[in-house]
């Protein structure tokens, strides 16, 4: 089929739209192709191309001059596509739904990729995965394969964007409607790279607007484009400061520079559990006393630890991830409510923080609450079920009942004596947003992210510091720490090949608001994760003994012969986050084309502090002037 177009021009920008929703925006000598979009249903993928012809027209609106294509009256659904120019250098994508049914449409795929396959490392891609990843045009390693599917919100994208640059022009896409999209990657050993953009249904049905706001740039670097989502994150409240955050809790300032302590009292892996081994009885059951981990804790403060964040799984009875929501008593077997009120007297007498493990998102149906009136549910009624953790079979929580089961078991440990000073409640910042079709509870995945941060916001009201496992942005108004914000290959097996160079642009933009914990270990592969900690003026872990060895991380650091110099090394990383943490993190660089060697630089407006690392030489250099 013929592709008609039409083309418009706005001072230095000119935009041409074809019928087949690609489009092409030039601005000055600078031009960026998009390709096409496609709807996948049920059954098929069927490429705009392939519809009936739209039409094209030329549109004005108070604040943009841009382009609208209809395609009415098509199968599987009607919709309209438009791109504005909004002012120099940005455009506005928006995908609008026409039609009124739009059952069987699993995605809708577009504003397309650029086409962006020169091999030339000068080109390169940004992934907000997780901390950052760079892909640079050329890069031997494939990468097709994301988690969650893509889907934004999640561990996925921290951060609804993604980037491109050629040369030294670039351009940063963001999401504006992020609950219910992904974003796709595809990288080819040794080619170039396609990202892209889809929707989700909502309930089952395409609905609601989707938009997309390009920013292009020229003489710009992956530094000034998180600036862009920076002060976007600002404009849309987003954006919450650890000052900010301190004034409403003086603990924040305790936790700035504290050691994290990551530990636990007991596992129990029910035999439903695809992680028990019947073979192997011993991991499948473990407990520590109360008053064990309260001498571990007495004893950091005997070498001269000053602040601690005590991170504490398994403290119930029921064992580590089993029986949510129904976590309580504190485990008998450890100590009862006794022990665990020992230990906290224990790490306030230190001066210390700490906080215990929550799970309001996996739904076990060991749980006496558990009822699947309560669960998740599908547009079609299903319900989702799996038996991956320690609990067994469970199914998902539906996240508008989540905020009810935080107060009546924070009432029940107020009841006890027990107040902890933070609080961590599991996988809200790293998996994607549920969507409920319940007619007693329905959610979107928005309402789903509300009731998520509303968690958050009930912790804070009651002066405790919320944390959660990752750092999906759309906490930030409320989180206060977490449990780590990686790198991608920090989650893989020692001598994984690496998927692009790792790029700190989650704390390009969010460094000043957020208190991230970093691994300590020295890596089978080589490296020093201790570098990255500095690198990023992040926390630093003393001890980290995930729940599930080999999932959290690959490596833990143990107390035992090393705890000394575990003590040594997290004074190198606190004082430096002490002087950071409430600064942003005003640029990054690769000192060479491999990465080896690095160098941030933060800054308050009244000092600046660079930090240089090399990785090979496992060698780091601090540098701080007044401005």
């Amino acid at each position: 089929m013929t592709k008609n177009s039409m083309q418009i021009c706005l001072d230095n920008q000119t935009l041409t739209a074809f019928s087949d929703g690609s489009f092409t925006i030039t601005i000055d000598d600078t031009e960026w192709q998009f390709e096409g979009g496609s709807i996948l249903t049920d059954d098929t993928t069927l490429s705009f191309g392939e519809m009936a012809q739209p039409k094209i027209e030329r549109m004005e609106t108070g604040i943009a001059t841009g382009i609208r294509i209809r395609y009415t009256n098509c199968e599987p659904l009607s919709f309209e596509l438009r791109l504005l120019l909004q002012k120099e250098g940005q455009l506005l994508a928006e995908w609008i739904p026409l039609s009124k049914q739009t059952k069987n449409i699993r995605q809708v795929c577009w504003p397309g990729s650029a086409i962006f396959d020169q091999t030339d490392s000068r080109w390169y891609s940004l992934l907000t995965l997780q901390q950052g990843l760079m892909i640079p045009n050329g890069w031997p390693v494939s990468f097709e394969k994301l988690p969650f599917n893509g889907q934004l919100e999640s561990a996925a994208a921290y951060m609804p964007w993604f980037g491109q640059v050629k040369e030294n022009d670039g351009y940063i896409a963001i999401c504006q409607t992020p609950a219910d999209a992904g974003y796709s990657c595809l990288h080819p050993a040794g080619g170039g790279t396609r990202l892209a953009f889809y929707w989700l249904p909502v309930l089952g049905k395409m609905t609601g607007v989707r938009k997309v706001r390009y920013s292009f740039r020229q003489d710009c670097d992956y530094t000034q484009l998180a600036k862009i989502y920076r002060q976007y994150a600002r404009e849309i409240g987003l954006l919450r400061t650890l000052s900010e955050k301190a004034a409403a809790n003086p603990k924040v300032d305790s936790l700035i520079g504290a050691g994290f302590v990551h530990t636990g009292i007991k596992t129990h892996v029910d035999p439903k559990s695809d992680f028990f081994d019947p073979a192997a009885p011993e991991k499948n059951n473990h407990l520590t006393p109360f008053s064990v981990r309260a001498k571990e804790i007495a004893r950091y403060h005997q070498l001269g630890v000053d602040r601690l964040y005590l991170h504490l799984d398994g403290w119930g009875q029921p064992g580590y991830d089993n029986c949510h929501p129904d976590y309580l008593p504190a485990c008998q077997e450890a100590g009862g409510w006794d022990g665990l009120r020992g230990l906290q007297q224990t790490v306030h007498n230190c001066g210390y923080l700490y906080g215990l493990h929550d799970q309001y998102r996996d739904f076990y149906h060991s749980a006496p609450s558990y009822d699947p009136a309560l669960s998740v549910q599908a547009p079609d009624g299903s319900i989702f079920s799996m038996a991956l953790w320690a609990g067994g079979p469970q199914d998902y929580l539906c996240a508008s009942q989540a905020p009810h089961f935080v107060r009546r078991n924070f009432d029940k440990l107020f009841a006890e004596d027990i107040r902890p000073d933070c609080s961590y409640l599991d996988v809200f910042t790293c998996n994607e947003p549920d969507e409920c079709a319940n007619p007693a509870h329905p959610m979107t995945r928005s309402e789903c992210l509300d009731y998520r941060l509303s968690c958050f916001a009930w912790l804070n009201a009651n002066g405790i510091l919320p944390s959660s496992e990752e750092a999906a942005d759309w906490s930030i108004p409320q989180l206060v720490f977490c449990h780590y914000a990686p790198y991608s290959f920090m989650m893989e097996r020692p001598g994984s090949p690496r998927k692009g160079i790792p790029v700190p642009l989650y704390n390009l933009v969010y460094h000043d608001c957020l208190i991230i914990p970093w691994p300590m270990e020295n890596h089978p592969d080589g490296e020093d994760y201790m570098l990255y900690a500095l690198l990023n003026g992040g926390a630093a872990y003393i001890r980290r003994d995930p729940a599930y060895p080999g999932m959290d991380g690959a490596f833990s650091i143990t107390a035992g012969d090393q705890t000394e110099e575990d003590v040594r090394r997290w004074r190198i990383v606190s004082e430096l986050q002490r002087k950071v943490a409430k600064m942003e993190m005003v640029s990054h660089r690769l000192l060479d084309k491999q990465g080896n060697q690095q160098q941030t630089v933060f800054s308050d407006g009244k000092r600046r502090i660079t930090v240089q690392i090399n990785l090979p030489e496992k060698s780091w250099n601090i540098q701080e002037e007044l401005l």
